[in-house]
């Protein structure tokens, strides 16, 4: 038997198992490729199938079920453009003057573009102070099919944050077609399982501000943070995530 290289004898066993499965993955998602084409699968960088409909976003924004768009608009934050959305619930009365949600979606603008933790540029923008950081999970519904279970499950960061205006209960988190998160490492770990498939990932970064009274308790806004995330993460996965 050869004996490994002397690099690779001085490694802990968990980092040369750690080294030896990426190079697994790596070669799964090479020689398929190689043998289909006769070309490896780095010579050809996949792309992302629906990003003509994520860039849209930025001017449309989403139509969220139960819930109507009071103004739309994009704005930069952090050198990023997203899309603006004022949205109040389809029952509220047009004339009520009462602090409307706002939703803030940033799309995948190419194929190259990561996550990249952009919950900071809107904590930076909005100067906030913030408090109360936990997670919430809920589930988003959708028509089973053969690439897309009916049933995703969602993570999202839920925290109170204040300025000298306002005071929100907001929710954050990445969006993808089976599921979402606030960590980028979960979508990167996603999309390197997804190019086995020889297909992409798509991403949309999330923020939902939720208005409640002057430093008051965010777990009064608990139950419509998870009903409007369910809602949203159902509008981009059966719209501009899924083409």
């Amino acid at each position: 038997m050869t004996p490994l290289p002397k690099a690779l004898q001085r490694l802990p066993l968990s980092r040369m198992l750690v080294l030896l499965f990426l190079l697994v993955i790596i070669g799964l998602g090479a020689v398929p490729g190689y043998l289909k084409g006769g070309h490896w699968s780095w010579q050809q960088p996949l792309t992302v199938a629906t990003l003509k409909q994520l860039k849209s976003i930025r001017q449309t924004g989403v139509n969220v079920p139960g819930w109507r768009s009071v103004t739309q608009k994009e704005v930069t934050i952090g050198g990023h453009k997203w899309s603006l959305q004022e949205i109040a619930p389809q029952s509220a009365d047009p004339t009520n003057t009462d602090p409307k949600a706002m939703l803030l979606l940033l799309p995948q603008d190419s194929n190259k573009s990561q996550p990249q933790v952009e919950w900071t540029d809107i904590s930076s923008a909005q100067r906030w102070q913030q408090d109360s950081e936990q997670r919430l999970k809920f589930i988003a519904r959708v028509p089973s099919s053969a690439s897309q279970p009916a049933i995703q499950p969602v993570e999202a960061n839920f925290f109170r944050a204040w300025n000298q205006r306002q005071t929100y209960a907001v929710v954050q988190w990445y969006a993808w077609t089976t599921g979402g998160h606030p960590a980028p490492s979960h979508w990167y770990w996603a999309d390197r399982l997804t190019q086995l498939q020889r297909s992409r990932l798509p991403w949309v970064a999330v923020a939902i501000l939720i208005p409640i009274e002057p430093l008051g308790d965010i777990e009064t806004a608990r139950p419509q943070a998870e009903a409007l995330g369910r809602s949203v993460q159902t509008a981009l996965m059966q719209g501009a995530l899924q083409g």
